[in-house]
């Protein structure tokens, strides 16, 4: 049975949590349940408040206690309890609850839904905010499979209390949201902060599946939450699925790499494996316990100020087939990049680079917002275990620029002898020769006037991608000659 949209957000007008929340209690057909651990029944309290929540509401639950919890959900292979692992084993026991105690020949036209909440709120001394995971599952029409969206979010507020009522909001906003925004993905998303501010709460991941979001590719989802500022990076990984950064990057050492990548050439990769095998031998690294990131700047991701979707989406498909993990981030200084790592991990950290990349940071036009300009953004780049690793740049004369003879602003060349004779800035030698000439700039133009000769440039499979899914503005030898 399908569920009517008509009237949500006429004239722009946002409802309120009452409205939501009536609007799902007078739904005669949704029903389910409420299970919420960590800060106490805030979602199901909006729904208690609305009135006639008998129609909507067959259980709430909360099951603070961790011996009561492993009874009823099963213990965790980690011990933890907000995971991701804990908020699906929750979903699974309610949904299967339902199925169980309420006969669908006596409900033919129920739609069954279980929300659920594993979170855990600021600490004591304040130290660390808290985080959790929520999620939905649900029918849109009784005789339907599940769908389920989860998502992942860091407080930001300094208040418990106040941590708690956020929590009710976004969990009132997401049932909303997946009852009557599901064929509207991106709006469904942006609708999570009605009534919050992104003061409040960071979302960092989040994951839409069933028949009702067949069509959603989550990589795009992920940009989505850059692009609306919900969350300043978020990171999928090979099959590509978002993950959760702190899953990825906790205790690691970090081996980044920042480009367009538009497309991935083989410089690219040669100066990942070149980059990754100076990385391992260093002291205090550990390759069993290394994770390389290739990163995207939202900068980079515009076209006439505007993020181009499909290009992200074609530079991902591609960068995950060389089974890479990916961070699409808001940060166009390079020290705001370590300073995300190091929420995470205060092992060692590597960025490999070009030239003109590490020529960029030392100019002084991005750190004019600093009140200690470009020093403040060096003393938070550097204070770290961290080192550069820089790829050569072959000039048009056949030369090559080095870190011994690039050319920083005057002002910045005793700054830049400082951090490279102190070993913060090391040569990558062991280059392949027959890829400097190769820019993706070239290669990008080559692929879209039809010009030959592009694809032995790039990694082994990349070209074929490009040609069966047309990226880039490849267009195949049939369409031309229609």
């Amino acid at each position: 049975m399908e569920i009517s949209l008509k009237g949500d957000r006429e004239f722009d007008d946002i409802p309120s949590l009452k409205t939501k929340a009536l609007r799902i209690n007078l739904n005669e057909n949704i029903y389910g349940t409420f299970a919420e651990i960590g800060a106490g029944q805030e979602t199901v309290r909006q729904f208690f408040r609305a009135g006639g929540a008998s129609g909507t509401i067959a259980k709430a639950m909360s099951a603070y206690d961790k011996d009561f919890s492993d009874a009823i959900y099963g213990i965790e292979d980690d011990g933890r309890y907000v995971t991701e692992a804990r908020l699906l084993k929750m979903l699974d026991h309610e949904i299967d609850l339902i199925e169980r105690r309420l006969i669908r020949e006596k409900h033919p036209h129920k739609l069954f839904f279980s929300y659920a909440n594993t979170v855990t709120t600021i600490d004591f001394a304040k130290k660390f905010k808290g985080h959790g995971w929520v999620g939905i599952r649900y029918q849109v029409e009784a005789d339907q499979d599940y769908n389920e969206i989860i998502l992942h979010l860091r407080f930001k507020e300094n208040d418990a209390r106040l941590q708690q009522e956020t929590l009710g909001i976004l969990g009132t906003n997401l049932i909303y949201g997946a009852f009557y925004k599901y064929n509207e993905p991106k709006k469904l998303l942006r609708y999570l902060y009605d009534h919050l501010d992104k003061d409040q709460l960071e979302i960092d991941t989040i994951n839409f599946s069933g028949p009702v979001f067949e069509d959603v590719d989550n990589r795009l989802m992920s940009l989505q939450l850059v692009k609306n500022g919900m969350t300043d990076a978020v990171m999928f990984s090979p099959d590509g699925n978002n993950v959760l950064p702190a899953r990825v990057l906790y205790k690691r050492n970090i081996l980044a790499l920042r480009g367009s990548f538009r497309p991935v050439t083989k410089v690219n990769m040669d100066m990942f494996q070149k980059s990754y095998d100076m990385f391992i031998k260093e002291n205090k690294v550990d390759e069993d316990k290394t994770q390389v990131v290739f990163e995207i700047t939202l900068s980079n991701l515009r076209a006439e100020g505007e993020i181009d979707e499909q290009d992200f989406m074609d530079r991902a498909r591609l960068l995950c087939s060389l089974g890479q993990t990916v961070l699409i981030s808001n940060f166009q200084e390079y020290y705001k990049l370590v300073e995300y790592f190091s929420q995470y991990t205060k092992s060692r950290m590597g960025l490999a680079m070009g030239v003109n990349n590490l020529v960029d940071i030392f100019d002084e036009k991005y750190y004019r917002h600093l009140s200690g300009g470009i020093l403040e953004a060096f003393g938070k780049l550097f204070f770290k275990d961290l080192r550069v690793y820089l790829y050569p740049m072959q000039n048009d004369d056949g030369t090559l620029t080095t870190s011994e003879n690039l050319k920083v602003h005057p002002r910045m060349k005793e700054l830049y002898k400082f951090f490279k004779y102190n070993g913060k800035v090391v040569d990558i030698t062991d280059y392949d020769e027959s890829t400097l000439s190769i820019f993706s700039r070239t290669v990008l133009k080559m692929i879209s006037e039809g010009e030959d000769g592009w694809e032995p440039m790039l990694p082994e499979g990349v070209a074929k991608i490009i040609k069966d899914k047309c990226l880039f503005g490849y267009e195949a030898e049939e369409v031309l000659r229609n």
